[in-house]
This record gives C-alpha cells, structure tokens and sequence, in this order.
C-alpha cells in the first residue's frame, strides 16, 4: 500500500480522498492555489503545498508544478478527483514516467477511450447501440448540414473532448446547425483546447443512466448498479439517485441487466481498470444508447456507496496499489435508496448565475441516514475560479418514499448565508409531483422553469 498520496484536486472530492486516504492509513499532500489557502481540504492533509495562482490554469491544470510538488513531498502516487487532470492521459504517462502511481486509469485505457467518437467506436465493436450520427468528426459546415439532414432533425452537435455540458448544443433545423456547430466548435476549442465535434441524433425526452464500473489490473471487472442523473439544467447535473425510478416502470424492468452487461462490454474492450462510470440516454419506448465512458471517479458516487456499500475511492487506492479486487458480481446487492443534491452557489432564478463569495453562515444538517461531502465552513470565500458546487448533500432511505422525505427534511435545516444558493430550488423539486412519481427526464427543469410555472416555484422556494 502506498505511504503517502498528493491530492491533484480541490474542494469537497480533495476533502473525501483525505477521509478514504487516512482510512488506509496514508499520508496526504493537499496542493492549493493562492484562492484556496483557507480551504479545508489545505488544512485536513498532513502536507499542503501552493501552487499558483487562483485561476486553475496557473494552479490545478499544471502538470509541471504538480509533479514538481510530488517530488518535493516525496509521494508514492497522485489521486486526481475529477476535472481538471483527472481524464488527461499524458499526465497519467507523466506521473509513471516519474515513478509515481495514478490512481485511475492506465494511460491507454484513456486513449482507448480518448474522446466520445473514439467511445462509440469501441461501443460499436463490442455490440452495444448507439444513437444515429456522424462516423467521425465533422469537418466544415457542409457536411454538417449532410449529416444532419441525413439522419433528421433535431440533432445534437457535440464536442468530441466534451464534458460538464460544455462544447454541445440541439439543431432543429438548417439555421440553428450552422450556428450551432461554429459555437460548440469555438466553446470546445476554448475549454478542451480541441475543437472537434460530431453530430448524433437528438432523442426527445431522454433519460440518462449511468453504470458504475470498478476494474483491477487482474482482469476482474463488476458494475455496482445505476444511477439516475436525468435532472440537470444547462446539460449539467442537479439532483442524483439510486437505483433509477425509471426501472420501476413495467415496460423498462428488463433494460437494468441488460445495461449493466453492457457497460461491462465496453469497460473489457478498453481494458479498464480503476473507478469508471459508462453513460447511456434511454429513451420513451424503452431503447438504450451509449453515450460516453468517464475515466475518473464521478461527483456522484457517494448514491452508489450508500446503497451498495462499498467505497469507491478506497477501492480506486487499493486497484492503483496492485491489490486484487475483493468483491464479486454477485456480491453486489442494492439496499434501500439514496438522492444526491449537488449544493451550487448559484441563483436558480437567475439562470443558475454564479454566486462567489463569503459565506456569513454554514449549519449543515444531520440526523438519521444524511451525509455530507464538502469543503465549506462559516466564513470561508468561495473564488470565482472554479465550479460553483460548495456541498453534496446525500441520503439514504429504506425506499425511495423515505429517501425523499430525508431529502426535504434535510434541505430544510440547511442554512447557508452570504451566497445565493440552489437549496429552495432543489426543496421545490422535492414536492414536484412528477418528480415524487419517479417520471422525468433531462428536461425536467426546462419544463418547470417554462409554463408559466417559474413564479410559482420562486413562490414555493
């Protein structure tokens, strides 16, 4: 097992790697940016180490000083969270060149999976449906409008190194694919520094279910069950759950097996090893197709822990270290039901507009099956550098019912002051009542937010 562990993160996902690391009796190294100096994460490691400036790329996305502060800390191996580095295959390459273990993926099973038309390939070969689209990546504006025009309108332009909801936009016609493919084009080269993009059909009314994948260097390979992330605003997700209410429904019972072999198919075409986590979108008539493959531990996780047991990031530690895998398929059982609610500093009825800030008041709320993952305290700042997510806020329930009681309970005694935050929005979601019925999809929000219904949800929130 490694002796000490740098932490190539921030925020909450930097605060739960400590907690699993010192459950292992690892040593950690926390790396900050001049933004971060006060962060928790900074003062819960044994070590912390600046690296730069408050913008990330002076800070978290660069590889020479991160390794420069493992060699100086002396670290067995670096954990990267998720963003930033945490999908780069060359820093992974860097890291085992400097004799220092990453702890995720190897490096070709990145580039196996390099980029989302690459994915489709491998999910091509290995049998699993994908949705009608480009073969590769589009090249100009004409054959755009080919393609598009060849598999009908809408259609959904993505960036092929895209992730967060960033680099995609939906063409219903010939107009909004030309604006649409220059934007995704400029957005993709601007965040991922790739510009390429594809074009795939756009299923209406989608569902996205993701299958959480756990693979050692031996060739064992489970999936712990779904996920549920079809609430999301701006492609982006809000509220996480698990198992999906979307299987409770007669005609979709048998798509869960059906979808958990599958996800194996493309984790053994790419030789997985690590934590990794295989999307799908389903749409109203029960019909599945791969969507992508995340090579990193997911913000949501901690749904599949609660209901499985098992904890991912010891286990993403313990893979990295050379150790077998200690649980089978058949070891996997689901117990009860657990809901994630990303808590955002952002205005919900503003567009979900950025809230950085002070933070004049932090309670976070307790009790029976509740949970929270997050770096925020009373009187800490949040920059404006990075994402606007401050706290996950977890439960667990017997049932879905209680689970979602938990959760509303729960919301209620949350109390943050300074910073506008997504709380009220997310107690209103709670009572929708085709939320508690378990049908939605990945325009919920669009729909709640649309209507006339905004004034009052602000009214309810």
């Amino acid at each position: 097992m490694f002796e000490k562990v740098l932490i190539a993160n921030r925020g909450e996902i930097a605060v739960r790697i400590i907690r699993a690391c010192k459950e292992l009796n690892i040593r950690t190294v926390a790396v900050y940016s001049e933004s971060d100096a006060n962060s928790m994460h900074v003062q819960m490691a044994d070590e912390a180490i600046c690296i730069g400036k408050g913008p990330s790329k002076d800070s978290y996305l660069r590889i020479d000083r991160l390794i420069s502060a493992a060699e100086i800390a002396d670290v067995d191996a670096i954990h990267p969270g998720y963003g930033f580095l945490s999908e780069n295959a060359h820093f992974a390459d860097v890291c085992e060149s400097c004799n220092i273990r990453f702890i995720g993926p190897s490096s070709r099973a990145m580039n196996a999976l390099e980029d989302k038309q690459i994915s489709r390939s491998l999910a091509k070969k290995a049998g699993v449906p994908l949705p009608p689209g480009s073969e590769g990546i589009i090249e100009n504006e004409q054959e755009a409008l080919t393609v598009a025009k060849r598999i009908g309108y809408p259609v959904m332009i993505k960036a092929v190194a895209g992730g967060g909801g960033r680099g995609m936009r939906v063409a219903h016609n010939d107009i909004s694919m030309v604006k649409g493919f220059h934007t995704c084009r400029s957005e993709a080269e601007k965040a991922f520094g790739n510009a390429g993009v594809y074009i795939e059909k756009f299923i209406e009314n989608p569902h996205h279910i993701e299958f959480q994948i756990l693979g050692d260097t031996r060739g064992n390979l489970i999936h712990l069950g779904e996920r549920d992330c079809s609430i999301q605003r701006r492609n982006q997700k809000l509220i996480e759950e698990s198992p999906s209410p979307l299987f409770d429904r007669k005609e979709f019972r048998d798509l869960r097996k059906k979808m958990g072999k599958a996800a194996l198919k493309i984790a053994e075409a790419a030789n997985y090893t690590s934590a990794g986590t295989v999307e799908f979108i389903v749409d109203d008539h029960a019909n599945y197709y791969f969507l992508e493959m995340n090579k990193r531990i997911q913000v949501e996780h901690p749904v599949t822990e609660e209901i499985t047991g098992v904890d991912l990031l010891k286990q993403m530690i313990m893979i990295a270290a050379g150790e077998q895998l200690r649980i089978n398929q058949s070891d996997i059982t689901v117990r009860g039901h657990a809901i994630e609610c990303r808590i955002n500093a952002e205005d919900p009825f503003d567009d979900f507009r950025p809230s950085p800030g002070r933070i004049d008041m932090y309670y976070a709320p307790g009790g029976p099956g509740v949970r929270i993952d997050s770096h925020a305290y009373a009187g800490y700042t949040i920059p404006p550098h990075y994402d606007s997510m401050i706290a996950k806020l977890i439960v667990w329930g017997k049932d879905r019912r209680e689970a979602m009681e938990r959760m509303s309970r729960a919301l209620s005694e949350y109390m943050i002051t300074g910073v506008k935050t997504t709380i009220p929005f997310q107690q209103a979601i709670l009572q929708d009542p085709n939320f508690r019925r378990g049908v939605y999809s990945t325009n919920f929000i669009e729909q709640l937010l649309g209507g006339g219904r905004r004034e009052l949800i602000e009214e309810k929130a």
